[in-house]
């Protein structure tokens, strides 16, 4: 499986991103640990996994799916990561 990495601007604070992300996560019934520079998250999508990590510097969120379904396009991730972070 390839990894899928996107940079986001920061849209407001660091912890008001950080917070959009932790929420968009664990409301998925997945898992979120990390800070206001780097970090790491998991969830479980129809018994597929989807994980990665994530760093804040310089006013952007870089993001990294290191684990995802083969079929399930970068692209469509980071649409919903866009809609869950207000992007």
């Amino acid at each position: 499986m390839s990894a899928c990495n996107f940079t986001f601007p920061l849209n407001g604070s660091p912890a008001t991103m950080l917070q959009k992300a932790r929420t968009a996560v664990t409301s998925q019934g997945g898992n979120f640990q990390g800070n206001e520079d780097a970090g790491n998250f998991s969830l479980t999508v129809f018994g597929n996994t989807i994980a990665g990590s994530y760093s804040i510097a310089s006013n952007n969120m870089d993001i990294i799916i290191s684990e995802k379904p083969f079929l399930l396009p970068c692209g469509t991730i980071e649409g919903f990561l866009k809609s869950q972070l207000g992007l």
